[in-house]
C-alpha cells in the first residue's frame, strides 16, 4: 500500500503575533511621524519617528527569525508536496493582496486627477467653489499650484525615473536567467545572474534616494505639498519599500544558493521571491506611466 500524503504541521510559533505587533507599531509610528512633521510640534521633537524605526527593527527581527525557521524546516526535509502547494497558494494570495494594496493608491491618484481637480476648476456646475473660493485655479496635472497657494514642480520622467525603469526591467530579465540556470543545475550562471539582480535592486534604491533629495530640495515636493506631492511620495515611497524588501529577499536567496540549499526540482523559495520581484517590476511600469509620464 502507498503511504498517505505527508503534511508537516509546525509547532505553535510566536512569529505571527510578533509580526502583527511590529506592523502595528510601524504603522502607528509612521502616521504619527508624518502628522507631527507638518505641525509646529516638529520643532519640539517628534516621538513618532523613534516609534516608526522601532517598528521597522521589529519587522526585521521577525523576518530574520521566521525565515530562519522556514529555512531550517526545508533543509531538514520536512516539506512535502502538499506543503509546497500550500506555499504556492499562500504566495499567490499574498501577491493578489499586494495588487489590491497598490490599487487603492492608484485609485486615489485617479480620483484626484479625473474628479477632484476638474471639480475644483468648476466642472460639474461647481461654480460656487471655483468662482468664490479659487477663481484662479486651473484644471491641470501635475498640480503645480494648489488652492492653498503651494507652488511645486513636477518630476520629469526622462531623467532618473527612466533610468530606474531600465534598471528594474533589466533586473526582471536577470532574475529569470538565474531561475533558468537553477532549473538546469548550472551553479555559476545562477550565482552570477542572481548577484547581478541584487546589485540592480540596490542601484535602483540608491538612485531613488538621489531622486527624492532632488524632489525635496529643488522641486519643493513633499507629503505636504498638495495632492501631487502626496500621491507622488505615497506611490513611489511604498514601491521603494517593496523594492527594499525584494532586494533583501533576493540577497537571502543568493546566500542560500551559495550554501547549496536548492536543487533543480525543489526551489520554491527562489520561485516565490522571483514572483514577487516580477510583481514589483510591473507595478513600477504603471508608476512610471501614470505618475511620471502622463
Amino acid at each position: 500500500m502507498s503511504e498517505a500524503p505527508r503534511y508537516h504541521v509546525p509547532h505553535s510559533s510566536p512569529w505571527p503575533i510578533i509580526g502583527s505587533c511590529a506592523l502595528f507599531v510601524t504603522a502607528f509610528g509612521a502616521a504619527t511621524f508624518i502628522h507631527q512633521s507638518t505641525e509646529k510640534v516638529a520643532a519640539e521633537g517628534s516621538f513618532g519617528e523613534p516609534i516608526f524605526f522601532a517598528g521597522l527593527a521589529l519587522i526585521a527581527f521577525m523576518m530574520f527569525g521566521w525565515f530562519g525557521v522556514v529555512i531550517r524546516e526545508s533543509v531538514q526535509g520536512m516539506n512535502s508536496g502538499l506543503l509546497d502547494r500550500s506555499y504556492r497558494m499562500g504566495m499567490a494570495w499574498f501577491i493578489i493582496s499586494e495588487v489590491m494594496f497598490f490599487g487603492v493608491f492608484f485609485g486615489a491618484l485617479f480620483y484626484a486627477r479625473i474628479l477632484s481637480v476638474p471639480w475644483l476648476a468648476g466642472a460639474g456646475n461647481n461654480l460656487e467653489t471655483h468662482v468664490l473660493l479659487w477663481p484662479d485655479f486651473a484644471d491641470t496635472w501635475p498640480l503645480f499650484r494648489t488652492p492653498g497657494g503651494t507652488t511645486t514642480e513636477a518630476m520629469q520622467a526622462w531623467g532618473l525615473p527612466f533610468v530606474n525603469t531600465i534598471i528594474l526591467v533589466t533586473s526582471s530579465v536577470t532574475v529569470t536567467f538565474a531561475h533558468w540556470a537553477l532549473r538546469k543545475n548550472q551553479r555559476v550562471p545562477l550565482l552570477f545572474w542572481l548577484a547581478l539582480t541584487v546589485a540592480l535592486g540596490a542601484t535602483f534604491l540608491t538612485l531613488q534616494v538621489v531622486e527624492y533629495i532632488h524632489a525635496f530640495n529643488e522641486l519643493g515636493l513633499s507629503l505636504g505639498a498638495g495632492i501631487y506631492g502626496s500621491t507622488f511620495f505615497m506611490l513611489t515611497g511604498f514601491h521603494g519599500a517593496h523594492v527594499t524588501m525584494g532586494t533583501i529577499m533576493l540577497g537571502v536567496m543568493l546566500m542560500r544558493c551559495f550554501s547549496g540549499h536548492f536543487t533543480s526540482e525543489h526551489h520554491f523559495a527562489f520561485e516565490a521571491v522571483s514572483w514577487y520581484w516580477h510583481f514589483v517590476d510591473v507595478i513600477w511600469l504603471f508608476l512610471f506611466t501614470f505618475v511620471y509620464w502622463f
